[in-house]
Formats: C-alpha cells, sequence, structure tokens
C-alpha cells in the first residue's frame, strides 16, 4: 500500500485511531506509527521516521474548531478532514461511525456518538440504548454498523468509501474490548461473540471500519487522489 506520509487521522479517541492505524497495517503489511498532536489529532508515519516529522508539525495559532454538525456520517468525516487537513497542510483522513437499530427507525445513527448526550461517556449511550430496547426480543434488535471514511488532500481532492457489517444488540454488555457499542453487538454472520469479545484482528477483519479502510486504502493504491484509475 502506497500512502502520502505523514498524515494526519481527524480524530481525538485515542481508541479508534489505534484502530484505523491496525486496519491500515494489516492491509499493507509495512508499520506505521501513531501520535496524538495535542490531542487533537494523530500524525501517522513509518516508525523511523515519526520523530522529525513530528517536529515538522505546526498547529495554528487558533484552536481547531472541529463540529460534527453534518447530517450525515460523510458530512462529518468531510468536516473533520477539512479542518485538520487545511490546518496541518496534509493529507487528512476521517471517518465518523453510526449504529443504526432498526426496532429505533434508524438511530442512534449518525448521533451514536452523542446518543445519551453531547458528554456522554461509551456506558451512558450503552445504558440508554439497553433501555430503549427493554424487553425487545431477538428479531426486534437487529442493527447494523456503518462506517464512512475520507482521505482529503489539501487541495481539496478526496476519496470516500462506506463499509456496513449486520448484526443484532444483545440484552446485556459482554467483553472488555473495543469500545463505543462493541459490547452490545453482535455481528452476523458470526460465533455470537460482541465485538468486545474478539481479539483485534479478528475485529477488524469483518468490522465496519475494517470494511471502510480497507476500500480507502484499495482506492489510494489504485491513485484515485493522483488522477489515477
Amino acid at each position: 500500500m502506497t500512502l502520502s506520509l505523514p498524515l494526519v487521522l481527524a480524530t481525538q479517541n485515542p481508541e479508534k485511531a489505534r484502530e484505523i492505524v491496525e486496519i491500515l497495517v494489516a492491509y499493507g503489511d509495512a508499520p506505521l506509527a501513531g501520535y496524538s498532536i495535542d490531542g487533537v489529532a494523530f500524525l501517522v508515519e513509518a516508525p523511523e521516521r515519526i520523530a522529525e516529522s513530528l517536529a515538522g508539525v505546526s498547529l495554528p495559532l487558533t484552536p481547531i474548531d472541529v463540529r460534527e454538525t453534518g447530517a450525515t456520517l460523510e458530512d462529518n468525516a468531510r468536516i473533520k478532514a477539512v479542518a485538520l487537513g487545511d490546518a496541518l497542510g496534509l493529507l487528512a483522513i476521517a471517518d465518523d461511525s453510526g449504529l443504526e437499530v432498526d426496532a429505533l427507525q434508524g438511530a442512534p445513527g449518525v448521533h451514536s456518538a452523542r446518543y445519551a448526550g453531547a458528554d456522554a461517556t461509551d456506558a451512558d449511550n450503552v445504558e440508554l440504548l439497553l433501555h430503549e430496547l427493554a424487553g425487545a426480543g431477538p428479531s426486534r434488535r437487529t442493527a447494523r454498523f456503518v462506517t464512512v471514511a475520507l482521505a482529503r488532500r489539501p487541495d481539496g481532492t478526496e476519496v470516500v468509501a462506506r463499509g456496513e457489517i449486520e448484526g443484532v444488540i444483545t440484552a446485556a454488555p459482554r467483553g472488555g474490548g473495543g469500545f463505543g457499542y462493541d459490547p452490545v453487538f453482535v455481528p452476523r454472520p458470526g460465533d455470537g461473540r460482541t465485538f468486545a469479545e474478539m481479539a483485534p484482528g479478528e475485529k477488524h477483519a469483518i468490522s465496519h471500519r475494517g470494511r471502510a479502510f480497507r476500500a480507502l486504502a484499495l482506492a489510494l493504491d489504485r491513485g484515485v487522489l493522483d488522477g489515477g484509475g
């Protein structure tokens, strides 16, 4: 896989950044390092060049304003990529993910990270989701995870990829891995384990984020941002 390094991951979430780097490493079969930039994003570079690249990063004097106010997952991914890519002058990769529960008419959807409020924790969001589904049988707990991943250059050229996985919401959290809604989401087809009960590699192989970022990496390999096929 050929990436324009260094690049910036437009996320403040260390768990999400770790997953994205792991997926890209597995796809490209080459080591990458991710390093937090003042808590606003993560710089991704080859391990032997990470220190030099970090030294060359200059944050703007004014705070980088990233407000996920988009109506869709793609809107929010673009908002983040534009803000961080323009501020740092680097290729920016961003994503937004949502859990769509059929019995809740697609909620929480684009509001998944803020389902229980602006300052909600993962546990808060999971608790509210299970409360909303209290008493619902398995046939009414069907859901899907969706990720939209976007890569954008400072000149405005971009490529977008999407990944989905169907599943069902459990009656109670299970497992200590992952983050977000992973403890209550059982992917289908699967062996009955939640994402949080899987090893990282197992999850990445089938997850919405894994599918989206492998598709994005394939597009970058094909030179989409360079005007290739």
